[in-house]
């Protein structure tokens, strides 16, 4: 199994700004993809265990509730315009 990147996963709620977090949960992009993708077809939140909020120092678990998300775009870069949107 290779080794988890680093990815960007910006998520676009319904109001307010977006939110970025940067995880190490998934080895590939798409393996990100499809995660994100049956945890919202199940209407359920995604839990992340290696995450860091706002560039943060420090790893931590986070909870996601996907009720209210948009789009969601996954990346190796945290730019407008880089990344896969679902």
């Amino acid at each position: 199994m290779p080794d988890n990147v680093e990815l960007i996963v910006r998520f676009h709620p319904v109001g307010g700004e977006d939110v970025s977090i940067l995880t190490a949960d998934f080895a590939t992009v798409d393996d990100a993809l499809m995660t994100i993708s049956r945890a919202l077809d199940e209407h359920r939140s995604l839990i992340l265990s290696r995450a860091k909020y706002n560039r943060e120092a420090t790893e931590n678990a986070v909870v996601v509730n996907l009720s209210n998300v948009v789009s969601v775009r996954v990346g190796r870069q945290d730019t407008e315009t880089a990344g896969h949107y679902l």
